[in-house]
């Protein structure tokens, strides 16, 4: 890329091309003027660092990057003149109020990106020089560590890996302002260049000391579906419709069996006739759960048998409610969490999880939990609307008044409503359709009988309270996939689940999942309900579903070792120093360590330097031989003098005799300065000049 000085009339970015000239054809690759080649290389390489963070920008900066990118690929192909400054200022301008307008503020991640890209776009109308490719580079890998901030999959590290070579290449061009250098030379250089600082990355990622809140600002799932605080009729249907994967298990030992697979989230209680919500105690804790730091909890849960022990990677959730096994007695240790107590056998983060986390944990899935005796707060888990679902409670109603349940205690009414789901001819789909209206639990339970866990759970619990029983609903996941995945267990969003409690007297809270009784499969087997796969997983499932579960199952391996290798952690580091002979690691010694090795590393770079000080490129060093000894002959030769200039002075001086150093000094210009310069001189040519040479001594 000849980026060497001002920007002629006309040019593109420094190298003079003749005005008018045809581009209406396309020349092909090959034939394009360099100066045109390498501003498309470079427009390409930013389109593809830019292209991931559209779908996040507002659509009026997306419009804006690629209206700019192909006007200025015309400028380039056409030889067009470069727009003025005040056009340019003009649209930054609009982009700055556009972006005020998008976000009320220019502070922050998300204003932030939308102006560097802005300005990434706006950049490349300025490229009349070396140092406006500069700032177009910078901003280049400013814009790649950017995507860092939302994302650190496998699949945005190697999109922005492909955005650093590129970036590399262009800034190699750019250094190699003769002649006409192929992308293939430029390209591999920078692939030797990345190679070599790839051991200072490694170090920088082991050693880097984890510093919260900087560290695992990635938001992976910020757009996803997942678990929410709230519910309604269908919610949880849109999460099972998603069949990312929601965490991963490793346990000690065989796992529970599947039936016992309840990941405990939030517990709804408040029911305003549409809505499930967490309910706000009406009354004091301290009327029904003792005080201290998880306290209640393990006052109020009751555990038999051995714990299950596990290691958990749980993905972004949004939420502050972390899904764990149920029951879990003690808090994870989470590295830069604090992990607090809740009401309902509940563990929440101190803030919202926006991050993957990795930890520790343990469970006792024979328990029971809750107060043993009717408590003043339990009053809040048989409130139900006012004049909403009545044909529903008169349904509660006519089946008390039986003789059989006049005085039956929660067991036997609850058996009574599963019996009642089991033969009362209700289906299980993702797909019942819109449940409207004040009386949704009426449509549901007496008219359609058609609807996903939430419809069965919501109308368990409704009808419980009818019948003056305390009842609530929970959410979380339910369920792992029957095979490990690189020694790791999956649950996935489609494993979201509702599912409900009632509270029995001298028990506690008892789980009753009314998804078991109209589809047993989906408990017993965790046989998911997914929705149709797409155009190409189901011509693949159709033609061989053996090999699309192999290529599902090999995916799901390499992005699990992907993520686990990117978590690693300050304990991580602190295990590491320890097996390097470090007592008491500290971040301290984590950041001495970092010094020392990256002194070293710039001792043995400066000390190559030194050694190689005195390597010149190949081209220089056949230059310098040339104008020594052509000065040897008495012919001046000045450093700035081209081979072309040289020769017409060899022929002024020695006539006909100095036909073949003329000839090898025009080649010698043609090799150098044409279409395609190799790195170094052919020998067919070092041989030519030396003939001719000794042909003048003689």
């Amino acid at each position: 890329m000849d980026l060497g000085g001002p920007h002629p009339p006309g040019g593109s970015l420094g190298v003079p091309v003749e005005r008018g000239a045809d581009m209406t054809k396309w020349p092909g690759w090959a034939h394009l003027p360099r100066e045109s080649r390498d501003t498309l290389f470079l427009l390409a390489v930013i389109a593809w660092t830019v292209a991931p963070h559209l779908p996040r920008l507002p659509l009026w900066c997306g419009a804006l990057t690629v209206a700019v990118l192909l006007w200025r690929t015309r400028l380039a192909l056409v030889n067009a003149p470069l727009p003025g400054r005040w056009v340019l200022l003009a649209t930054l301008g609009l982009a700055t109020l556009l972006t005020l307008w998008s976000f009320r503020t220019l502070l922050g991640k998300e204003p932030g990106v939308t102006m560097a890209v802005v300005l990434m776009a706006l950049k490349t109308l300025e490229l009349r020089a070396r140092r406006d490719a500069f700032v177009v580079f910078f901003l280049g890998f400013f814009l790649i560590l950017t995507h860092f901030l939302y994302s650190q999959s496998i699949a945005v590290a190697a999109a922005m890996l492909v955005s650093v070579w590129g970036l590399l290449t262009a800034l190699v061009l750019a250094h190699m302002p003769v002649g006409q250098p192929s992308l293939r030379q430029a390209g591999l250089l920078s692939a030797r260049t990345a190679l070599l600082g790839a051991p200072i990355m490694a170090l920088m990622f082991v050693l880097f000391p984890r510093v919260g809140p900087l560290w695992g600002v990635p938001q992976d799932s910020l757009t996803k579906t997942g678990l929410s605080n709230t519910m309604r009729m269908g919610s949880v249907a849109e999460v099972a419709l998603d069949d990312s994967v929601a965490m991963r298990l490793r346990f000690e030992g065989p796992p529970p069996p599947a039936e016992a697979m309840y990941f405990r989230g939030p517990v709804l209680t408040r029911f305003d006739g549409s809505e499930w919500r967490a309910q706000s105690p009406s009354f004091p804790l301290a009327l029904s759960a003792p005080a201290g730091p998880g306290a209640g909890i393990r006052t109020s849960l009751r555990t038999s048998g051995p714990a299950v022990r596990y290691e958990m990677t749980l993905e972004p959730l949004n939420i502050a409610t972390l899904p764990l096994l149920e029951a879990t007695a003690t808090a994870p240790q989470i590295e830069r969490w604090r992990v607090l107590p809740g009401t309902d056998l509940q563990w929440l983060a101190d803030r919202p999880i926006f991050e993957r986390l990795r930890f520790n944990a343990e469970a006792h899935v024979d328990f029971q939990h809750g107060p043993l005796v009717l408590t003043p707060a339990l009053r809040d888990h048989i409130e139900l609307p006012p004049g909403q679902n009545p044909r529903t409670l008169g349904w509660a109603a006519e089946l008390r008044r039986q003789p059989a349940y006049a005085t039956a205690d929660a067991d036997v009414l609850a058996a009574a409503l599963m019996r009642h789901i089991r033969t009362g001819g209700f289906t299980y789909t993702l797909a019942p359709g819109e449940y409207e209206g004040p009386h949704t639990i009426d449509q549901f339970w007496l008219d359609r009988r058609e609807g996903f866990c939430e419809h069965f759970a919501a109308a368990f619990v409704v009808v419980m309270r009818a019948l003056d029983v305390p009842a609530r609903i929970v959410t979380g996941y339910q369920g792992i996939e029957p095979l490990p995945v690189d020694g790791y267990y999956l649950v996935r969003q489609s494993a979201a689940h509702a599912w409900a409690e009632y509270w029995l007297d001298g028990k506690g809270w008892v789980r009753a999942d009314p998804t078991a009784a109209v589809a047993p499969e989906r408990i017993r087997a965790s046989r998911n309900l997914l929705p149709a796969p797409g155009i190409l997983a189901g011509a693949l499932g159709t033609v061989s579903p053996a090999l699309l579960a192999q290529l599902k199952s090999a995916w799901e391996t390499i992005n699990n070792r992907w993520n686990q290798s990117m978590m690693f952690s300050r304990g991580q580091q602190f295990d590491l120093l320890r097996r390097l002979g470090v007592e008491s690691p500290s971040w301290e010694d984590l950041a001495l360590m970092l010094t020392g090795a990256l002194s070293s590393l710039a001792l043995v770079g400066a000390a190559w330097a030194w050694l190689d000080r005195r390597r010149l490129d190949p081209w220089h060093r056949l230059m310098k031989r040339l104008r020594d000894a052509l000065r040897s002959l008495g012919i001046a030769a000045s450093e700035h003098d081209s081979p072309r200039a040289l020769a017409e002075r060899v022929r002024e001086r020695f006539g006909a005799r100095a036909d073949v150093l003329v000839s090898g000094l025009m080649r010698l210009e043609l090799a150098r300065y044409g279409r395609a310069t190799p790195s170094r001189p052919p020998p067919a040519l070092a041989r030519e000049l030396s003939v001719g040479l000794r042909a003048l001594n003689g």
